[in-house]
C-alpha cells in the first residue's frame, strides 16, 4: 500500500511538473480529431492536410499558435495562387513540360521562403497544387481551392482549440524563460569572477557566453509570442520589451567581465581585490537568482542592500589602490582591464536596478518608492 501511495505521489508530481507539456499533447490530439471530423463532414478531397495543419499550428502558447496559423495560411495562400496560376497558364501535358513547370513554380517560392520564413510552406503548396491534379484528374484551380480550404479548416481548428482548451498564455513562459536565463547568468558570473584572479581559457569563456546567448534567443522567441497575444487582445500582461532589453544589457556586462577574466590580475592587485570581487560576484549572483524566483512567483523585487554594500566595499578598495599609486606602474593593457572592471560592475549595478523595476512591474506592484536611484561614488 505504501508503494502504491509513493508511486501515485510521484506520478502527481510528474504531472504537475510537466503540466504545460501535457496540456499541449491534449490540445494537439483534440485538434487533430476535430480537424479530421470537419474535413470528412465537408467532404474535402484530402483530409490529411487539414489534420496536419491543425497539428502544426497547435503550439505551446496561444500567441505561438496565432503566429503559426497566420504564417501557415499566408504561405499556403501564396503558394496556392502562384502554383494554380502556373498550372493554368502554362501547358504541361508531357513529362518534360511538367518538370519545367515544376521548376518554375518551386524556384521563385523557395527564394521568397529563404528571405521570409513566413512563406516556408509556399513551395510545398505549389507542388501539391501542380501534382495532385495528375493523380485526381482535378483542375489546378480546383486543387488550389481545395488546398486552401484544407489548410484553413486545420488552421482555424488548431487556433480555436488552443484558445479554448487548456489555454496556455505566453507571459508565464516569458517569466519562466527569464528565470532560467537569470539563473544561468548567475552561474556564469561565478565562473567569470573566479577567472579574474585565476584566469579563464577561451574555450571556457565561449562555452559560458554561448549558453547565455542561446537562453536569450529562446526568451526572445517566447517574448514575441507574448506580444502577439497582447496585440491581438488575447492576453493582458506587462510589456516584455523592457525585461528582454535589461537581460540583454546584463549579458553585455558579462561579456565585458569575461574579456577582463582572460588574463588574471597581477598578484599585487589580486591580493587586495580577490575578496571584494568574490563577495561582489556572489552578491550579484544571489540577486539574479532571487529576481528569477520573484518573476516566477510574481513577487516584488528582492532587496539590493547586500549587493550595494558589496559594491561599496569593492569600489572603496579600488579607490584605495588608486590613491596608493599601485596602478601607475601597471602596463597599459593591465591598467585598461583594471579600470574596465570598475566600470563594468557599476554598469551591472545600474542594469540590476532596471531589473528591479521590471520585476516590480511583473509583480503588478510599483517599484519601491523613496529609493535613491542615483548613486554617488
Amino acid at each position: 500500500m505504501k508503494r502504491i501511495t509513493r508511486h501515485w505521489r510521484n506520478f502527481r508530481a510528474l504531472v504537475h511538473h510537466r503540466r504545460v507539456q501535457l496540456a499541449l499533447s491534449i490540445r494537439v490530439t483534440i485538434a487533430a480529431l476535430v480537424a479530421l471530423a470537419l474535413a470528412q463532414f465537408l467532404q474535402l478531397p484530402l483530409p490529411l492536410w487539414a489534420v496536419l495543419t491543425a497539428v502544426i499550428v497547435t503550439q505551446m502558447s496561444v500567441g505561438r499558435s496565432l503566429k503559426a496559423t497566420f504564417d501557415y495560411l499566408a504561405g499556403t495562400l501564396g503558394g496556392a495562387i502562384y502554383g494554380g496560376a502556373i498550372g493554368v497558364l502554362i501547358p504541361h501535358a508531357s513529362e518534360l513540360a511538367l518538370l519545367a513547370v515544376l521548376a518554375l513554380a518551386v524556384a521563385p517560392l523557395a527564394f521568397i521562403a529563404a528571405i521570409n520564413p513566413r512563406f516556408s510552406v509556399a513551395p510545398v503548396t505549389a507542388i501539391i497544387v501542380l501534382l495532385i491534379p495528375i493523380m485526381t484528374h482535378a483542375t489546378p484551380v480546383a486543387s488550389a481551392v481545395d488546398r486552401v480550404m484544407e489548410v484553413a479548416i486545420g488552421g482555424i481548428t488548431g487556433l480555436i482549440v488552443s484558445f479554448f482548451l487548456l489555454p496556455s498564455n505566453a507571459h508565464p513562459l516569458v517569466a519562466a524563460a527569464a528565470a532560467r536565463t537569470l539563473n544561468q547568468m548567475a552561474r556564469a558570473l561565478g565562473e567569470l569572477v573566479a577567472g579574474l584572479t585565476h584566469g579563464l581559457d577561451m574555450d571556457s569563456l565561449h562555452r559560458i557566453q554561448d549558453g547565455i546567448g542561446q537562453a536569450l534567443v529562446q526568451m526572445n522567441a517566447v517574448g514575441a509570442e507574448a506580444e502577439h497575444e497582447r496585440s491581438a487582445g488575447l492576453a493582458v500582461g506587462p510589456d516584455t520589451g523592457p525585461l528582454l532589453r535589461t537581460l540583454l544589457r546584463l549579458r553585455h556586462d558579462l561579456v565585458m567581465v569575461g574579456r577582463a577574466a582572460i588574463t588574471p590580475l597581477p598578484e599585487g592587485l589580486a591580493t587586495r581585490l580577490t575578496s571584494p570581487i568574490e563577495n561582489l560576484g556572489a552578491a550579484f549572483a544571489d540577486y539574479l537568482r532571487a529576481s528569477g524566483t520573484a518573476l516566477l512567483a510574481r513577487l516584488g523585487p528582492p532587496p539590493l542592500d547586500s549587493l550595494e554594500s558589496a559594491l561599496d566595499a569593492f569600489s572603496g578598495e579600488m579607490a584605495a589602490l588608486r590613491r596608493e599609486g599601485l596602478t601607475r606602474s601597471l602596463p597599459a593593457d593591465v591598467a585598461e582591464r583594471f579600470f574596465a572592471l570598475g566600470f563594468v560592475f557599476e554598469q551591472m549595478h545600474h542594469n540590476v536596478k532596471d531589473l528591479e523595476r521590471c520585476v516590480a512591474e511583473w509583480a503588478g506592484s510599483p517599484a519601491e518608492t523613496g529609493r535613491d536611484n542615483s548613486r554617488s561614488d
